[in-house]
């Protein structure tokens, strides 16, 4: 069985005890921050979804069971505020399914190129249409596979691909446009 090395102050926050809640939190308030941020491309609704998903997660820290890390739990908690308020300010986009061919591996680059890229990838990303930039981050960002952005979003694993596929595509024509990243598939 996973045993979480918080373990104690989780427990102290089932407790009650306000310092070990205040402890958790400054333990993953920026991890929660940015996953809220990427989802939802506005820093004053991130701050508000991770504030109100930290309330969430204490007021129901009886139905954490241990069995998977408290980030994780915390985390699928920050996604499904996020996602909600995404589906509350509008509705999320249902786009046709397709068969998905994957692309090839892209040719191996230096460190300092990478870190380049990753960071105009990032700001591209944030360009992107909410229903794309919701599965795109998702994926590449917090490393869910389609079938558990599938049943995050509520739609099929096909429909998660599709959408993937088709950010991909816009994000690459982004960073066309912005001349950043030169991108060759």
């Amino acid at each position: 069985m996973y045993t979480d090395i918080n373990l104690d102050l989780i427990n102290e926050c089932k407790k009650g005890s306000r310092s070990a809640q205040f402890r958790i939190y400054k333990l993953y308030y920026k991890t929660m921050y940015n996953t809220c941020l990427r989802i939802v491309n506005d820093t004053a609704e991130a701050e508000d979804i991770m504030q109100e998903s930290f309330l969430d997660a204490f007021q129901k820290l009886d139905s954490y069971s241990g069995e998977g890390s408290f980030g994780s739990w915390l985390k699928r908690i920050v996604v499904n505020n996020s996602l909600d308020l995404l589906r509350k300010s509008k509705e999320i986009i249902s786009l046709e399914e397709e068969k998905i061919d994957l692309p090839e591996e892209p040719p191996e680059i230096d460190e300092e190129e990478i870190i380049f890229r990753v960071k105009e990838i990032k700001k591209g990303i944030m360009q992107l249409p909410e229903e794309y930039r919701a599965v795109i981050s998702l994926f590449l960002l917090e490393g869910y596979d389609h079938e558990e952005i599938s049943e995050i979003l509520h739609i099929t694993n096909n429909t998660s691909r599709t959408r993937y596929s088709r950010a991909k595509q816009k994000l690459i024509t982004i960073l066309k446009e912005n001349k950043r990243v030169n991108i060759e598939y």
